[in-house]
């Protein structure tokens, strides 16, 4: 016979969960927007992770560096993913479908990604923040 455990998040993560359930925030820089596409930066340092997001576009993202991350989609268990540098994935959404998930860098170097959001998709894009604005890398930051 085999036995099932149930899976349940923590309290801190059920109530971030909650409360980012329409986080359109899918990176932590907006590099560039337009009427077609937006264009997220994503750097996660060891120990480091983007909270909930809401995914509803069609979208790609390539993983500039290698490393391991730990993501909970749509409040599941973890799932551990291994990245290579280089690495594209693309995904898409039927109306009315969407994928909400973090992401915990658990390795020993930083993750870095470019996600890119098509905007002609089957949902309508979730509206951003007032304060998030097309604004480039920040001085300093050099992409490998």
């Amino acid at each position: 016979m085999s036995v099932t455990a149930e899976f349940e998040l923590s309290d801190a993560l059920q109530q971030e969960l909650a409360r980012n359930a329409f986080n359109p925030c899918v990176g932590h820089i907006l590099l560039s927007e337009s009427e077609r596409a937006r264009v997220w930066f994503i750097r996660l340092a060891p120990g480091e992770r983007i909270g909930f997001h809401r995914h509803v576009l069609d979208y790609f993202w390539t993983a500039l560096t290698a490393g391991v991350a730990v993501s909970h989609i749509n409040g599941g268990p973890p799932k551990r993913a291994e990245y290579f540098a280089g690495e594209t994935r693309h995904m898409s959404f039927a109306r009315g479908e969407y994928m909400l998930h973090d992401l915990h860098n658990v390795g020993s170097q930083d993750l870095l990604f470019i996600t890119v959001e098509h905007l002609p998709s089957a949902n309508d894009p979730l509206p951003l923040p007032a304060d998030v604005v097309p604004q480039g890398l920040p001085a300093g930051v050099r992409l490998p």
